[in-house]
C-alpha cells in the first residue's frame, strides 16, 4: 500500500517539508517550552511497572498442549516458537521463542499548517517497556486490539483521522515490518496524514516541526521507535542545489536524484530481488514446549547460556491509557545493541553502506539493514559480524549521529540500541556482496514501498536526513 499523489503535490509536499525541516526552534511551540511540557507530562503521568511472576498474570496464560503463551481472547499478541533452518549467518539451524502478532496496527503522524509552517502532533506516551516511562510516540499508536476496544478501555485519540481519510490528505501510508528476530512476520500500517485547523493538541500532545523533531532525535531514549519509523516515511525535503563540501551539503545532495548515485535503482533493486531469490529460509511455526535450549522458570522465559533475551511479566499502573492497569508479557533483551551505518561521499554525495539482512521473522526473509545492527555480548562464542570491528574501533571525528534509542516499549522491556553514523573515507566492504551503496533519495524511494528497509534502517533513514 502506497500513497500517491500527483507530481505538482509531490513537490509542494517536499518543499513544505524542507521548510519544516528548518525551522528547528519551532512556531507552535519553541524548543525550550517543549523541553518544559514534556517534563511536566513525565511528572503528571503516573506508570508504575512491577516484575511478577507467570502465574500472576491476569488474562493470560500458558497453553497446556502448547506451552504458548496467550491472551485468553485470542487478542493482542502470543508467545509461541519458530524453528529455523537455512540463511546466511553462522547458525543454520535453532529453534527460539518468537512474539505473534498477526494483526496490524496504525502508526501515524497527523500534520497541520501552523503559521505557515508544517507541524507534526506528537504524543508524550508511556510505555511499560520503556526505560524512561515517557517517550514521543506519533500522534497515533495502535493496535488493531487496541483501537477495537478488546481491552475494553477508551477510545484511541485522533484514531478518526487516519481511519476514513479525504483524498489528498495522505501524505505516507505503506506497510512496514518490525523487529524480524523478535517478531513473527509483524507489520504496521505507517502513516502521515494532512488535518486542518480544528484539530487542536490535547493535554498529552504537542505540535512540532520536523526541525525540532530532527534535533529530538539526538536526544538519547527520547523520540520512540514508532515515531521514528513514521518519520523515514515522509518524502525527502526539496534540498534545491547545494554548495559547499560539507556534511550537510553532501546530505541535501543525497537527497537529490539529480545528483546521481555510484547503482541505479534498477541495479538496487535487481540486487535485493537476487538476495530474496538465493535464500532458502525455512521458517516453521512450532509449540513453545518443544522449543531447545530455552528453559522456563516462575519469573521468565531465557536461553540456557543468558544470551538473546528472556520472556517476562509485569503489572503496569497508568493514569494516560486507554485502561489504568493490566498484566502482560514483555521481551526484555539482554545487552544494548550497536546498530550502525556507515557513510562515504562519492562524488560529493553522501552514501550509506546497507546490508541485505537475513532474519527468520520478515515476511520475505530479506530486508535492507543498517551497515551493522547486533548485539555484541551474543557473540562471546560466534565470529564477530562483519565491520563491527570497525564500528566499535570508530574515532570521534568520524561520528556524525550518535545516540542511544529505545525500540518499541509495548512489547520489549528495555530494548536499547546505540544507533551511529559513521564516516569512512574508503571502501570497508569490498568483495562483498551482501552489501551496497545507496543514496538518501534511494532509500526514500524503497520506503515507498513495504518490507525494503527494517525498522532499524529506518530509524537511521530518519537520523541521517537530521544531518542537513
Amino acid at each position: 500500500m502506497t500513497a500517491t499523489l500527483s507530481r505538482s503535490a509531490e513537490s509542494d509536499l517536499a518543499r513544505r517539508i524542507a521548510e519544516s525541516a528548518l525551522a528547528t526552534d519551532g512556531v507552535a511551540t519553541s524548543t525550550a517550552e517543549f523541553h518544559a511540557w514534556y517534563a511536566e507530562r513525565c511528572r503528571a503521568q503516573v506508570h508504575e511497572v512491577r516484575r511478577i511472576p507467570f502465574d500472576e498474570l491476569r488474562g493470560w496464560g500458558f497453553d497446556p498442549a502448547t506451552g504458548n503463551l496467550g491472551h485468553h481472547t485470542g487478542r493482542f499478541f502470543t508467545v509461541m516458537g519458530l524453528a529455523v533452518r537455512g540463511g546466511a549467518g553462522p547458525v543454520r539451524q535453532w529453534t527460539q521463542p518468537i512474539i505473534s502478532q498477526p494483526e496490524i496496527g496504525v502508526l501515524g503522524i497527523a500534520v497541520r499548517d501552523i503559521g505557515g509552517v508544517l507541524h507534526c502532533l506528537m504524543q508524550a506516551k508511556a510505555e511499560p517497556g520503556n526505560v524512561n516511562k515517557v517517550q514521543l510516540s506519533p500522534t497515533v499508536q495502535a493496535t488493531r486490539s487496541n483501537y477495537t476496544g478488546a481491552h475494553g478501555g477508551a477510545a484511541v485519540p485522533y484514531l478518526a483521522h487516519f481511519r476514513a481519510v479525504a483524498p489528498g490528505r495522505v501524505l505516507a501510508d505503506v506497510l512496514q515490518s518490525e523487529q524480524g528476530s523478535w517478531f513473527y512476520r509483524k507489520r504496521n500500517r505507517n502513516m502521515v496524514v494532512e488535518v486542518g485547523p480544528e484539530v487542536d493538541a490535547g493535554p498529552d500532545f504537542c505540535w512540532l516541526t520536523v526541525g525540532q523533531l530532527h534535533e529530538l532525535l539526538r536526544v538519547d531514549n527520547l523520540v520512540n521507535m514508532d515515531a521514528r519509523t513514521v518519520l523515514s516515511c515522509l518524502p525527502d525535503a526539496a534540498p534545491g542545489m547545494p554548495g559547499g563540501d560539507d556534511v550537510a551539503a553532501a546530505v541535501r545532495r543525497s537527497c537529490d536524484p539529480r545528483f546521481g548515485s555510484l547503482h541505479s535503482t534498477t541495479d538496487v533493486l535487481s540486487w535485493i530481488t537476487a538476495k530474496h531469490s538465493e535464500i532458502e529460509l525455512v521458517t516453521t511455526p512450532i509449540p513453545l514446549v518443544d522449543v531447545r535450549c530455552w528453559r522456563r522458570s516462575d519469573m521468565a522465559i531465557s536461553h540456557e547460556q543468558g544470551l538473546h533475551f528472556s520472556v517476562v511479566a509485569v503489572d503496569v499502573r497508568a493514569d494516560s491509557r486507554e485502561v489504568g492497569s493490566w498484566t502482560q508479557p514483555l521481551l526484555e533483551p539482554h545487552g544494548i545493541g550497536v546498530i550502525a551505518l556507515l557513510v562515504r561521499r562519492i562524488d560529493g554525495v553522501l552514501h550509506a553502506l546497507v546490508n541485505a539482512r537475513v532474519e527468520p521473522g520478515y515476511l520475505d526473509a530479506v530486508e535492507l539493514a543498517p551497515t551493522v545492527q547486533c548485539t555484541p555480548d551474543n557473540y562471546t562464542r560466534l565470529d564477530r559480524p562483519p565491520l563491527l570491528d570497525l564500528v566499535l574501533g570508530r574515532r570521534p571525528e568520524q561520528v556524525l549521529f550518535d545516540a542511544e534509542l529505545s525500540e518499541e516499549g509495548g512489547r520489549f522491556h528495555h530494548a536499547r540500541g546505540r544507533y551511529l553514523i559513521i564516516e569512512v573515507d574508503d571502501e570497508p566492504a569490498a568483495g562483498r556482496d551482501d552489501f551496497r551503496w545507496l543514496t538518501v533519495h534511494q532509500l526514500t524511494g524503497l520506503l515507498r514501498h513495504s518490507h525494503y528497509l527494517n525498522v532499524e534502517a529506518r530509524t537511521l533513514v530518519a537520523c541521517l536526513r537530521s544531518l542537513r
